[in-house]
């Protein structure tokens, strides 16, 4: 793995269609001892900073009891919706952004991992030593989407077809990509498949010289 000289870290990307495990990946890899920063969670954060601008954009319906912005409200409003879904965007990720940097910034010298769904919008995706694209069958990623979000069948579907070009936004990446397969689900062989996804884990941090 090369250094990244712009921060003096090692910068680990880590990405994945939508409920392909990715944050399980990245739960195995704060095991390793890298820290690991979750973009998705920094993008709550940037929403609440953001946040008159947001209901100015769409609207005070997407506030919950507590006064803070409702995202599956939001959500509701800009998934399968292009046009919204880019005027969040626009919104939301020079604050994440930011954060990111901040983040990196605060680390110590050696390698650490950007996690984010988002991963090619990020600030540092140019800077990105290597790519883990975690990947999972489509029936598997619909099972799962469909016990964590408990969403209507139409609006998964509109999320599933959000992401028809998700690998095209990485393939001319000048930084090496691992493909990584989470394929447990419901506790089905999942000790063999944690096993499985633990050895790819270990074997791609040592082709780029992580130690741990």
């Amino acid at each position: 793995m090369k250094k990244n000289y712009d921060t003096g870290h090692r910068i680990i990307g880590l990405t994945g269609m939508y409920c392909a495990g990715k944050n399980y990946v990245a739960r195995i890899l704060e095991a390793r001892g890298l820290p690991v920063l979750d973009v998705d969670k920094l993008g709550h954060q940037a929403i609440e900073m953001e946040k008159e601008a947001i209901l100015q954009r769409f609207g005070s319906d997407i506030l919950g009891k507590d006064g803070a912005v409702d995202r599956r409200a939001l959500g509701a409003k800009v998934f399968g919706s292009p046009g919204e879904l880019a005027a969040l965007e626009e919104l939301v990720h020079p604050a994440a952004n930011r954060l990111t940097e901040k983040w990196i910034a605060g680390m110590p010298e050696g390698p650490c991992v950007i996690n984010a769904a988002l991963l090619h919008r990020s600030v540092v995706f140019k800077r990105l030593d290597c790519i883990i694209i975690v990947q999972a069958p489509v029936l598997t990623r619909f099972l799962r989407a469909r016990q964590r979000d408990r969403l209507p069948i139409l609006p998964l579907i509109r999320r599933f077809k959000s992401q028809r070009e998700f690998m095209s936004q990485y393939i001319s990446q000048n930084a090496d990509i691992y493909r990584v397969n989470n394929l447990g689900y419901l506790g089905i062989c999942s000790r063999f498949w944690r096993r499985a996804l633990e050895h790819r884990i270990d074997d791609l941090l040592s082709r780029e010289g992580v130690r741990r």
